[in-house]
């Protein structure tokens, strides 16, 4: 009879351990192909972290909200920490930043009809440029002191590029292309990728530094992402949504 009580006692045990794996919560912005609440499995960098988490004991709940409240609710301790963001020395106050995950090629996109083309960005004083609110744009273009409009989110960026609100817009290519070919497919043949780009950024997790056990989870995530690395997983989640 003890016997058996025992046995049931640890198979409940085991239950409840597996039952309440640790819970990562962390929140960000439609960014479509990297990451949206309508991809599969939330997007490409929702997917790594994940999974990489996953190799370490953890569950992950992705949010999404515009980005400048993501990240004001990171900074208030409200999330865990922001998924897919860049680095700025900024947000150094309240986030420890994960290693990289993946990169974004940062650019400019321009109607096609206007003819702009660029080789330093000195050259574009003249235009007004759509930026998105709240992002870490790249060092040299910030330090340009180019004219700026933003932007709650790309989509709007682009939209206000499309109606001639702007002269440019900066943004990562791969979202111009998915946002343009999903929302405004009869505008593609309007729009242009301008050669060069202006930056490759990284992109991180970051994690809230007023949250409990932060350090913890910073740590189990490059641990998971390392061993995702070796065992050529991370190499099969990029290529099953067409990155690189």
């Amino acid at each position: 009879m003890l016997r058996n009580v025992v046995s049931f006692c640890l198979g409940m045990g085991c239950f409840m351990s597996a039952a309440s794996a640790d819970t990562v919560t962390l929140v960000t912005t439609e960014y479509p192909p990297y990451y949206a609440a309508s991809l599969p499995e939330k997007g490409v960098v929702s997917a790594i972290t994940a999974a990489a988490f996953k190799k370490v004991g953890y569950d992950v709940t992705v949010e999404f909200l515009p980005w400048a409240r993501a990240v004001s609710e990171v900074e208030k301790g409200t999330y865990d920490g922001l998924l897919g963001v860049w680095h700025s020395a900024e947000r150094e106050r309240f986030l420890v930043y994960s290693d990289p995950i993946l990169d974004n090629e940062i650019g400019l996109v321009a109607l096609k009809d206007r003819n702009i083309s660029y080789k330093a960005l000195s050259e574009l004083k003249p235009y007004r440029i759509g930026t998105v609110r709240g992002y870490a744009n790249p060092a040299s273009f910030v330090e340009a002191g180019l004219t700026t409009d933003e932007a709650n989110d790309d989509l709007t960026n682009l939209k206000k590029l499309i109606a001639g609100r702007v002269d440019l817009a900066l943004v990562d290519k791969g979202v111009s292309d998915d946002l343009i070919a999903g929302h405004m497919p009869e505008s593609r043949a309007s729009v242009v990728w301008l050669e060069p780009p202006i930056s490759k950024i990284p992109m991180f997790n970051g994690f809230a530094k007023n949250k409990a056990g932060y350090e913890r989870r910073v740590a189990d995530f490059a641990k998971g992402l390392s061993q995702l690395r070796a065992s050529g997983e991370f190499a099969e989640i990029v290529k099953k949504y067409g990155f690189r």
